[in-house]
């Protein structure tokens, strides 16, 4: 396998070498002889849109917080910091495909052809220690953690395509609250919210003479979950459940070159909102201050329109991910 690109959005995947039709009529507007020509590419774009941010928002999100982390850190002088990948089995467009073609003579119900590939994000957070909490027997309540995370989108060129995020890097911020401290008889329990975005990013393809973008293209996500661990000395095991909410905006147009003018259509209202549950499992090999974590997930739940189908199934279908990370931690 080769490491690629991806072009809807520029997070990497591993490139290995039925269908969504809830809109009844296009998304974008033929309210003219030049906006006709251009529905077409325009829809296809807003469809491709659809359909790659449920992806993006799995990408960016993974499962726990922290990975395999369950309680809180126990205080001030406690920190962790920590790098990982999160990956999954994912549908891309293929945009290069001689399939995909553009009418212009409005658009065209069709079924737009896909790849399979590995999907992946590299992401580094780091969780720290501000309040240990209350005591209960052997045990505290209410302990408090700060998190901070950090997501990386590219700038790229590649043929015909190009990918240009406002900034390369994006922060994000959340916190984590104990609801038990683990302790040799107990285990760590919390409950975690956590917001991490993608900076703003303008996606153009260029294919078959005509021409999809996607600009200010936004993507939010906000991720609540309760989250259980043990520590069994060399291993630790941690498993959780909650609710991502994918919040996304962008500028869709669809243009076409017809006798060397180009026309140009673009689709209006398309901010969109995502709810998914989020459930997953955590095995961690700690070593002195370095843990090494892998995770297992699966994310379902919502629904997203698009006017064509896609060869790889629905916009809104459910995707198994995992996760692979180290952190250092004291």
């Amino acid at each position: 396998m080769k490491l690629r690109c991806l072009s809807v959005l520029g997070i990497c995947f591993f490139a290995r070498g039925v269908a969504a039709q809830d809109l009844s009529t296009p998304k974008c507007p033929a309210s003219s002889v030049p906006a006709t020509i251009a529905q077409d590419a325009c829809q296809q774009a807003f469809d491709v849109y659809q359909f790659m941010a449920p992806q993006l928002g799995l990408a960016l999100t993974g499962g726990n917080a922290t990975a395999g982390q369950g309680g809180v850190l126990g205080g001030l002088g406690h920190l962790s910091v920590g790098v990982r990948l999160n990956g999954f089995h994912g549908k891309i467009p293929d945009v290069t495909n001689p399939a995909f073609t553009q009418s212009v003579s409005g658009a065209q119900r069709r079924t737009l052809p896909t790849t399979d590939e590995w999907v992946g994000l590299p992401t580094a957070d780091a969780a720290i220690g501000l309040f240990k909490g209350f005591p209960l027997g052997i045990s505290n309540v209410l302990g408090l953690d700060a998190l901070v995370s950090m997501s990386y989108v590219p700038t790229l060129t590649q043929n015909d395509f190009s990918v240009t995020p406002s900034s390369n890097f994006q922060f994000g911020y959340g916190a984590r609250i104990g609801l038990l401290a683990e302790s040799i008889v107990t285990p760590g329990v919390s409950v975690t919210w956590i917001q991490r975005d993608l900076p703003t990013t303008d996606v153009v393809a260029n294919i078959n003479g005509a021409s999809l973008s996607v600009t200010d293209t936004k993507v939010s996500t906000k991720a609540w979950r309760v989250v259980a661990s043990k520590n069994l000395i060399m291993f630790s095991v941690a498993g959780g459940i909650g609710q991502d909410k994918y919040e996304q905006s962008a500028v869709v147009r669809g243009t076409v070159t017809q006798g060397g003018v180009g026309v140009t259509a673009e689709a209006p209202g398309t901010s969109e909102s995502l709810s998914r549950v989020n459930f997953f499992g955590d095995l961690t090999y700690n070593l002195p201050l370095l843990k090494i974590a892998a995770e297992i997930g699966h994310a379902t739940g919502g629904t997203v329109e698009t006017y064509n189908s896609f060869s790889g199934g629905r916009a809104d279908q459910s995707y198994t991910y995992g996760s692979l990370g180290i952190r250092l931690s004291w």
